[in-house]
C-alpha cells in the first residue's frame, strides 16, 4: 500500500465517521458497508490490508487506549467472566470451528484447521463498546466485554503460533504447548509491567506534558515489540503497561491528563476508522478470489457460512453453560456449610489476581496511588470481592456482541500462501476467504441487529448519569470539608513560617474559592430538579461563548489584537465550554 492510497483510505475512513457521528449511527458499521460498496468501483484501487501494518502498529495503541480507560479495580471484581472469555471461550471456539472447517474442506488438515480457527475465535470489541456507549449499557457489561477483548487477542495469537508450527510439521506435545503459552503469558507480563513502571517513573520526573504524551504514543509500540522480540505476548504486554499507567494516571500533572485525554481520543477515531475501512475494501478482492476458485461459489461460500454459523452459536451455549455452573456453585455454596470461614463469622476474601499484585508491589507505600487503593479497600476489599452472575438479559446482550475485526483478517493474511519446504499451505484460499465472511457476517449481522436487541431487552441504564452526578457531588462536599479541617490544622505552622498578614489572606482566599465551590454544589442539586430550565441556561451559555469567539476574530482581522493573545483567550473559551459540556453530559 503506498502512501497515497494509505492518506486516502484514512480521510475516508474518518469522512464517513464524521457523518455517522452526526447521524447517531454506529460509525465502524458506516464505514464497513460503505466501504464495501466503493470496492466495486472501478477507479477503486486495490488496498490489500498488511498483516505487519495491523499487528505492529495499528493493534498497540488501540489495546493500550482501551487500557488505559479501564480501572484495576472493575477489571479485578470482574475477572472471572473476562479470563473465561478472553481464554476459555478463545479456546473453544478455535476448537469447534476448526473441527467444522477440518470436516468440511477435504484438502485441510486438522493442524490448518486449527490455525483457522484460532484466526476467528477473538471478537473485536470496538463496534461491541460503541454501541453499547450510545445505548448506555450497564457500565459492569462494559467493562467485560472491554476486558475480554484486551486479553483474547493475546490467546488467539499464542494459539496461532502454535497451530502454525505444527502445520510445518514440527511434532508439539500437550507440555510443549503448555509451554509456549506459559512462556508468552510470563514474559508479556513482566516486559509490559516494567515500562510501565518506567514510564510512570519518567512522568514524575520530567514534568513536561509535552514530552509526557510523546513517551506515552511510543509506549504501546516499545512494550509490543519488546515482547514479541523475547518470546512474549506483545499484546498482554501492551494491556498490563496501559492498565498500570492508567492506575497511576491520578497521581500525574493534571496538565498532562487534559492533553493525553484528546489525543487518544483523536487517535482512536483515526485507527478505528482505518481498521474497518480496510475490512469494507477487501470484499471485492475476495469476491474475484471466490469466483476464480476450482472449488465453486457455492462450495465456498457454504463452507464459509457454516463456520459463520458455528462461530456464532458457540458464544451463546458457552456463555449460558457458564452462567448455569455459576448459579448451581451458588446454590451450592449457601447450602453447604464453609469450613473455610473465618472463627470471627467475617467471610474470607480472594486475594488479587498476578496483575493486581504486581501493580500493587509496584507502587510506593507512601504513594497517592496506594493511599486510593487502601481507602476504597472498604468498598471493594482490597480488590478481593466478586460480583454475582449477570442476568439473563446481560447475558443475551453479551452473547450476541461477538463481532470480529481486522485481528482476524490481518491473522488470516500473514499465513504464507506455501510452506518452508516450498509445498502448498492447506486450503490457503479457503482459509482466507472464511476468515472474511466470518468478520463481515458477524459485523453486519450481530452488529446491524444488537441495538435493537438491546433496546427490546431493556438493558439501557439510564441512571448511570444521574448516580455518577449524586456521586461526584458527595465527593466533592467530601473533600470540600478535608480541605476546610487541612486549612485549620496548618494555619498555626504557616502563621509561625509565612506570618499574620500573608496567612489572613491566604486562608481568607481559600475559605471564600470554598464557599464559591459549595454554593455552585447547591445551584447544581437545584438546577437538577429543573432540566429543561438547565438545558435553556446552558444554549443560552453556548450563544454567549459563540458571540464572544466571534469578537475575538473581528478584532483579530481588524489587526487590534495579537495572534497569540487571541489564541490564549480562546483556548481559555474552549475550556469553558468544555466544562459546560461535562455538567451537562455528567462528565463523560
Amino acid at each position: 500500500m503506498n502512501e497515497l492510497v494509505l492518506f486516502s483510505v484514512l480521510t475516508v475512513a474518518v469522512l464517513i465517521t464524521a457523518f455517522a457521528r452526526r447521524r447517531g449511527l454506529s460509525s465502524p458499521l458506516v464505514i464497513v458497508i460503505l466501504t464495501s460498496a466503493l470496492s466495486f468501483l472501478p477507479f477503486m484501487p486495490e488496498v490489500p490490508i498488511d498483516p505487519e501494518l495491523v499487528l505492529t502498529l495499528v493493534l498497540p495503541p488501540l489495546l493500550y487506549s482501551s487500557a488505559l480507560n479501564i480501572s484495576v479495580l472493575s477489571f479485578r471484581k470482574n475477572a472471572r467472566d473476562i479470563t473465561m472469555l478472553g481464554v476459555v471461550l478463545v479456546l473453544v471456539t478455535a476448537a469447534a470451528a476448526g473441527f467444522m472447517a477440518y470436516r468440511m474442506i477435504p484438502d485441510m488438515n486438522w493442524a490448518a484447521a486449527l490455525l483457522l480457527g484460532a484466526i476467528i475465535a477473538p471478537p473485536d470489541a470496538v463496534s461491541a463498546a460503541s454501541i453499547g456507549r450510545k445505548l448506555n449499557l450497564p457500565r459492569r457489561l462494559m467493562t467485560v466485554l472491554l476486558g475480554e477483548s484486551l486479553i483474547n487477542d493475546a490467546t488467539s495469537l499464542t494459539l496461532m503460533k502454535v497451530a502454525l508450527t505444527l502445520v510445518s510439521g514440527t511434532a508439539l506435545t500437550l507440555t510443549d504447548d503448555l509451554g509456549i503459552f506459559a512462556v508468552a503469558v510470563a514474559v508479556g507480563l513482566a516486559i509490559g509491567l516494567a515500562i510501565g513502571q518506567l514510564y510512570v517513573w519518567s512522568r514524575r520526573w520530567l514534568n513536561d506534558p509535552v514530552i509526557e504524551s510523546l513517551l506515552g504514543l511510543l509506549l504501546p509500540f516499545f512494550a509490543y515489540t519488546g515482547a514479541e522480540h523475547f518470546g512474549g505476548s506483545g499484546v498482554l504486554a501492551v494491556v498490563a503497561a496501559g492498565l498500570l499507567v492508567g492506575y497511576h494516571s491520578p497521581t500525574f500533572s493534571y496538565r498532562t491528563r487534559l492533553q493525553d485525554e484528546p489525543l487518544w481520543a483523536a487517535i482512536d477515531v483515526l485507527l478505528e476508522g482505518m481498521v474497518f475501512a480496510l475490512i469494507g475494501l477487501q470484499l471485492h478482492s475476495v469476491t474475484v478470489t471466490l469466483f476464480d476458485s476450482v472449488r465453486g461459489v457455492a462450495v465456498s461460500t457454504g463452507t464459509a457460512l457454516a463456520v459463520l454459523t458455528t462461530v456464532i452459536l458457540v458464544r451463546p451455549a458457552f456463555i449460558f453453560a457458564m452462567y448455569g455452573l455459576q448459579v448451581l456453585t451458588n446454590l451450592l455454596r449457601r447450602r453447604a456449610p464453609d469450613e473455610t470461614a473465618p472463627s470471627d463469622g467475617k467471610a474470607a476474601q480472594a486475594g488479587p489476581s498476578l496483575l493486581t499484585r504486581s501493580i500493587m508491589v509496584l507502587t510506593p507505600e507512601n504513594s497517592t496511588s496506594r493511599r486510593i487503593a487502601v481507602r476504597t479497600k472498604d468498598t471493594v476489599r482490597a480488590f478481593g470481592s466478586r460480583q454475582d452472575p449477570l442476568n439473563w438479559r446481560e447475558l443475551l446482550v453479551l452473547s450476541w456482541s461477538g463481532m470480529r475485526g481486522v485481528v482476524t483478517l490481518a491473522g488470516a493474511l500473514s499465513i504464507p500462501a506455501t510452506l518452508s519446504d516450498g509445498s502448498r499451505f492447506p486450503a490457503h484460499d479457503m482459509l482466507v476467504f472464511t476468515a472474511f465472511v466470518v468478520t463481515v457476517g458477524t459485523l453486519l449481522l450481530q452488529g446491524l441487529t444488537l441495538p435493537v436487541l438491546i433496546r427490546w431487552l431493556g438493558v439501557e441504564d439510564a441512571t448511570q448519569g444521574r448516580r455518577d452526578r449524586v456521586a461526584r457531588q458527595r465527593l466533592l462536599r467530601t473533600s470540600l470539608s478535608e480541605a476546610t479541617r487541612f486549612v485549620k490544622k496548618k494555619e498555626g505552622t504557616w502563621r509561625a513560617k509565612y506570618g499574620d498578614e500573608a496567612v489572613d489572606r491566604a486562608v481568607s482566599s481559600i475559605e471564600s474559592r470554598l464557599s464559591r465551590l459549595e454554593h455552585q454544589l447547591d445551584a447544581a442539586e437545584q438546577q437538577s430538579m429543573t432540566a429543561l430550565t438547565a438545558r435553556h441556561i446552558t444554549d443560552l451559555r453556548r450563544q454567549v461563548l459563540a458571540a464572544r469567539r466571534d469578537f475575538l476574530l473581528r478584532e483579530r482581522e481588524r489587526g487590534a489584537i495579537d495572534e497569540e493573545v487571541m489564541r490564549e483567550v480562546m483556548h481559555g473559551l474552549d475550556a469553558e465550554e468544555l466544562a459546560l459540556d461535562r455538567s451537562v453530559t455528567g462528565g463523560r
